[in-house]
């Protein structure tokens, strides 16, 4: 193949094939000597190829698609022949200039206003997409961030539930000032709010209640431009240019488009699923199905790519909850279509793809819902591995945070395998395996963790403060000499005393001690921030 040229198949191109076929038309020349010749754009050639609804040819390099709107296009070349199902032409790439995607006409709302409840207690004080990650980010960082590197500047954040630190670290990281600059763009947060009259008395009931109440922005000025809006999740890991989901979007004529992923069957009945055609067409939605409506949504994934063993187990197309819609058909939707639907993925998308051209985008990155404790436990662990699936960094698509202008951690005499340490630490002669340590952690003397989280601290106490609260035997924050803990998730500014042992060794599955400080969840010991446990407890 030449370099910069492209060979497109004809056959690969069934859609517009087929549909020349059934209305009677085909690809064929101007004039009979184009079969079998070579084909040349350029100069004063006026030789081309028509087919069903377009027409190219060389002169002024032109395409003119049925229904009016022209396009401009590069120089042609190749071998034409009857038989168009086995044709194959060599394009100087690009054939034609098509609708690019422009990140300048795409908004970008980001769902952050669920109650969190499978979350539990990680966001008894905080919202969903505030729940720290990976050592020093956020939940939310993720979409933020996916926005950012995908040039899309103009986002909204929705909130509800304990939106307080989420709020904060949103000023903090994405703002004008100290954080990350926007341009011309912005970062709003649309909070949930109560207006005068019975229709707003009610709080967003709803993924599309809560779009369906803040609609009204993209009739400002400001948002004048925006053609298509994409609807996020703060609660997701992964790494996604956006800008080529929407120019899929843009490229199938969609009026709704669902990003979507490969799911195990063990998984699948937590999922939205779909069933596509072979244009890529959702022909059937299904939310969390189960039973034989589950069985059904069966489809053989080896045509997106799926080695045949991956295949087998991975047998259902799952929605992301990450949707591309056209700016006049979201409002279309949820204004007069479906005025009482609250949800997406349970009423919308379902009813929408019997009306509507909704495709799918599949995703074959890296992708995990943090929609329950062991799930983010699962997630944040595996960031520690040595071969991790997925990676904070990388130079080219990088993660952001809030600035914390944090020291570098200091260690002495430490054994540290397969974790991950963020700023700011003091680790003292203690032990930890395959384990992420937050920001402003300390571990003292002879601590050991094992496949734990710690969170870390939100502000430091100094040395005086801390041999006070041991004067008075009280415990400061931090972990203290001698303890061993396992298993476990430790909030925010927790206090864990000397000799502690906290492992499960009993196998519990779930349990609530908060007057203890802990909850258990999917066997996972979760000490709830601010909390206190006591020199030698057992847990």
């Amino acid at each position: 193949m030449d370099s910069g040229r492209v060979l497109m198949n004809l056959s690969a191109n069934a859609p517009c094939v087929n549909r020349a076929r059934r209305r009677g038309g085909c690809v064929s020349g101007e004039r009979s000597s184009i079969w079998g010749s070579e084909e040349h754009g350029g100069g004063s050639d006026s030789r081309g190829f028509r087919g069903d609804s377009f027409t190219v040819s060389s002169p002024g390099y032109r395409i003119s698609a049925t229904g009016g709107r022209r396009r401009s296009v590069r120089a042609v070349s190749g071998i034409l022949t009857p038989d168009i199902s086995k044709d194959t032409l060599t394009f100087q790439s690009p054939f034609f200039d098509k609708d690019r995607a422009n990140a300048k006409n795409v908004a970008a709302i980001i769902l952050g206003g669920g109650a969190g409840t499978k979350l539990f207690p990680l966001t008894s004080r905080r919202a969903e997409p505030a729940v720290p990650i990976g050592g020093c980010y956020r939940l939310i960082d993720i979409p933020m961030s996916n926005c950012i590197n995908s040039g899309i500047n103009k986002i909204y954040v929705m909130t509800q539930f304990n939106s307080w630190s989420l709020n904060r670290h949103l000023a903090r990281t994405y703002n004008f000032g100290n954080g990350v600059n926007f341009g011309d763009g912005f970062v709003e947060v649309l909070a949930a709010t109560q207006t005068p009259g019975e229709a707003g008395m009610k709080w967003f009931q709803g993924t599309a209640d809560a779009v369906r109440q803040f609609i009204w922005v993209f009739e400002d000025a400001r948002n004048k431009n925006i053609e298509h809006v994409l609807i996020l999740c703060g609660d997701q890991l992964y790494r996604m240019n956006y800008m080529d989901f929407v120019q899929k979007h843009i490229d199938s004529r969609a009026d709704i488009t669902v990003s979507s992923v490969p799911m195990a069957s063990s998984r699948a009945s937590d999922f939205g699923l779909m069933k596509i055609d072979k244009f890529g067409r959702v022909v059937r939605f299904s939310e969390k199905p189960k039973g034989p409506e589950l069985e059904a949504m069966k489809v053989d994934t080896t045509i997106f790519g799926l080695p045949p063993h991956e295949a087998a187990d991975s047998s259902y197309i799952a929605s992301m909850g990450v949707y591309a819609f056209r700016l006049d058909i979201l409002l279309k939707l949820l204004r007069w279509r479906y005025p009482t639907s609250n949800d997406f993925g349970s009423e919308i998308i379902p009813s929408a793809v019997n009306e509507y051209n909704v495709q799918a985008y599949m995703f074959h990155d890296y992708w995990e819902d943090i929609g329950t404790i062991r799930s983010f436990f699962d997630a944040n662990l595996a960031l520690a591995e040595q071969s991790a699936r997925f990676q904070f960094y990388d130079p080219r698509t990088p993660f952001y945070t809030s600035p914390r202008y944090l020291p570098p951690t200091k260690m002495d005499k430490c054994k540290i395998v397969d974790s991950i340490v963020s700023h700011g630490c003091f680790l003292d002669h203690c032990s930890i395996q395959h384990s992420i340590v937050g920001d402003r952690s300390r571990l003292e003397y002879g601590v050991q963790l094992k496949d734990a989280i710690v969170m870390g601290a939100d502000n430091y106490q100094t040395e005086a403060e801390r041999a006070a609260l041991l004067a008075e035997g009280k415990v400061p924050i931090g972990i203290g000499q001698h303890t061993r803990i396992q298993n476990c998730i430790v909030d925010k500014n927790a206090r864990i005393g000397r000799d502690v042992v906290i492992a499960n060794t009993a196998g519990v599955q779930e349990a609530d001690r908060p007057s203890e400080g802990f909850y258990v969840r999917s066997g996972i010991v979760v000490l709830l921030k601010n909390s206190t446990i006591k020199d030698g407890t057992v847990i």
